[in-house]
């Protein structure tokens, strides 16, 4: 067994010479075993691609055995992610609601005060408390942005709870 310690699987020719020696076969191999559905054309290129990419690492020696192992791990992986979607597939899409009538316009009408509410808000408290609870900014950031202190965006976000408390007696405040 002669070793030429100047060939990989990088020269383009060792590579083309292993495509044309093992592309067949590997296609046959994965269709017999895992048959059209999973399109083993595909997956014996992608072997390649990968072998490509992978072609200082790989002696061309061994260019076979690592061409059939990625193959068949990647058929595998796609089993896997069709059982994944015929059991997302398989269970059933919900179509209805526990919700009766009068809690969607009860619903809507709440949205309407706190719509409502909001706009009697100061442009300022405003902005501090949909910046706080709608996205979720933290005062330290809310500050940044606005350009004031962290003491002034607590106070306008309080205050502002304290409005939307009084305009909203029903609501139950976070």
């Amino acid at each position: 067994m002669k070793k030429d310690l100047f060939e990989d699987v990088c020269q383009e020719s060792v590579f083309g010479n292993i495509y044309n020696k093992h592309a067949q076969n590997l296609h046959d191999f994965l269709y017999y075993k895992y048959g059209d559905k999973l399109n083993p054309g595909d997956k014996a290129q992608d072997a390649f691609a990968k072998l490509w990419e992978n072609c200082k690492k790989v002696s061309p020696e061994k260019a076979r055995s690592y061409l059939f192992t990625v193959a068949n791990n990647m058929m595998l992986n796609e089993v896997k992610h069709q059982k994944v979607v015929l059991n997302y597939n398989s269970t059933p899409v919900k179509t209805y609601t526990n919700e009766n009538p009068e809690f969607l316009l009860e619903k809507e009408e709440y949205y309407k005060k706190y719509q409502n509410a909001l706009s009697k808000l100061s442009e300022e408290q405003r902005t501090a408390f949909l910046l706080n609870k709608a996205e979720g900014k933290k005062h330290e950031e809310i500050a940044q942005l606005l350009g004031v202190t962290k003491k002034v965006v607590e106070y306008r976000i309080y205050s502002a709870f304290d409005k939307l408390k009084g305009e909203l007696q029903n609501f139950k405040l976070k």
